[in-house]
């Protein structure tokens, strides 16, 4: 279904969102656990950028298998690439019991379960915020490796790269 847009794959489009926006995410979280002040405000902003980073990693695995199709077996990137919807769940779970929790609160409601839970949900959220950016780190290193490891040398050519001419 997710194979080519304009006769480009769609692959690197759609992962360069999933690439862009649980980072993101990430330090949208970190930044409500800090300042839980921003919860009300911000929080629903990080939510978003968790929840449709998450909602295109099926759109970006599909893409990946049409592609793997067209250029042969990506080999460790398409295994990471299927556990990063397992990192990306909690985060947006996390993040958005932050917010939900936080607006409880401003709005006099009475708090949900033990007083520590937004601690415990906080400390959570920036173990998942920082499990997510790694594995997104981890899917990305090995797919540049998958897609560019061969074709790019260490050493500069004699002559490449020269601005001189």
């Amino acid at each position: 279904m997710f194979d080519l847009i304009n006769g480009l794959p769609w692959h690197p489009l759609v992962v360069h969102a999933v690439v862009v926006l649980l980072p993101l995410a990430m330090l949208g979280t970190i930044a409500i656990v800090v300042r839980p002040a921003w919860r009300v405000t911000y929080g629903p902003l990080v939510v978003a950028c968790a929840a449709v980073g998450t909602i295109l990693i099926p759109v970006a695995t599909s893409s990946g298998e049409s592609l793997e199709k067209r250029v042969g077996d990506p080999g460790e990137h398409a295994e990471l690439g299927e556990q990063l919807i397992w990192f990306a769940i909690p985060l947006l779970l996390l993040s958005l019991a932050l917010v939900v929790l936080a607006r409880r609160q401003a709005a006099g409601q009475p708090p949900i379960g033990p007083s520590a839970l937004p601690t415990i949900v906080a400390a959570l959220a920036v173990v998942a915020a920082l499990a997510t950016t790694v594995q997104v780190y981890r899917i990305g290193d090995s797919g540049a490796k998958a897609a560019w490891g061969d074709q790019v040398t260490s050493t500069v050519q004699p002559g490449a790269g020269d601005d001189d001419d």
